[in-house]
Order: structure tokens, then sequence, then C-alpha cells
């Protein structure tokens, strides 16, 4: 059961992944919590793909959320699904926006969430050029397991009966 969650900010990947986890009692690595420590300071490359390549080494079965599409790509090849919430722009930023104003802290982003001029500009433009949208496209479609692509919250629920059934049927030890 290794499932990879990619898709651009305020998609739900963090809670998809969290879902997942519970239900199947996996392990989970948050990518942002890999990147990010304290208010926004940025762990070197090498750490991260230290922290990456434990977390992979140290479980069999495993949930990671994030794209980071250049870090530690053998996570793409390992697994059994891969899943990608394509969602309009204009949605994840409402939902970030409304994820702020809730004021609770994520135990997937340690730092303080914050609606700033620079995380506007990502979620509704940068995160979203031609070139990134073709590498998150290119890494989906190249990446071992089941794909599921969803492009709205909509077709994930209308889904998601079909994709919990795919990812039980995947467990090693009721198959044993």
């Amino acid at each position: 059961m290794r499932i990879q969650i990619i898709g651009h900010s305020g998609s739900g990947k963090s809670t998809l992944a969290k879902e997942i986890a519970n239900e199947f009692s996996l392990p989970i690595l948050y990518l942002d919590t890999v990147k990010y420590y304290g208010d926004f300071k940025e762990r070197s490359k090498d750490e991260q793909v230290q922290i990456v390549s434990s977390f992979l080494n140290e479980h069999q079965d495993w949930v990671i959320d994030g794209s980071y599409l250049s870090l530690c790509k053998e996570r793409f090849s390992l697994c059994d699904v891969i899943i990608y919430l394509n969602y309009n722009r204009f949605y994840c930023y409402r939902m970030c926006k409304k994820r702020i104003k809730s004021g609770k802290r994520r135990e997937s982003f340690p730092c303080p969430d914050r609606l700033d001029k620079e995380f506007k500009q990502w979620i509704l433009f940068k995160g979203r050029t031609r070139k990134r949208k073709k590498q998150l496209m290119d890494t989906f479609n190249h990446a071992n397991g089941k794909h599921y692509y969803f492009k709205n919250r909509r077709k994930l629920e209308k889904s998601r009966e079909e994709l919990f059934h795919f990812i039980k049927g995947l467990n090693r030890y009721e198959k044993e």
C-alpha cells in the first residue's frame, strides 16, 4: 500500500492523505514538513532527500502527500496508487483562504498559515504555469500503480468508495 498524492495547494491533498492513512493504518509523510520548519525556514535539499529516503526505507507501506517533483523521484516508481487532485485555481484559492481564516494549525504544515501576496501568486498563477502543469501531468502519467485523476471535489467524492476499495485490495496482510 504505497500511495502518492499530488496536486495544487488548497486541493485537499493533506486531508485525503490523512483519511487514507487513518482508514488503513498507514504511516504518512507530508512533504511540506520535509521542506519547511519553524517560520518558513527551508531545509537544505540534502536534508530533504535524507528525510524522504529514510521514510521510504523505514516503511514498506505509506502515504506521501505533496508534489515536490524533484524530491526523491523514486517514490513515483514505488507507488501502488497515484492520485492527482487537479482542481480549479479559484476553488483552491477559496479553500486556502477558508483554511487560513479558521486559524487551525495543521500537522501537515509546520509554519503558521498565511495568505500573503507571494502565496496568492503561487496558488493562482506561479503554481499553474504551462511548464508546471506539464511536469505534474508527466509525473502522474509515468508513475507506477493505479492512476486516479480528479478535476474537482465532486468527482473525488463520487469515486471515493471505488478508490478506498482498490486501496483495501492492496493490503498485503489481508491476503495472507
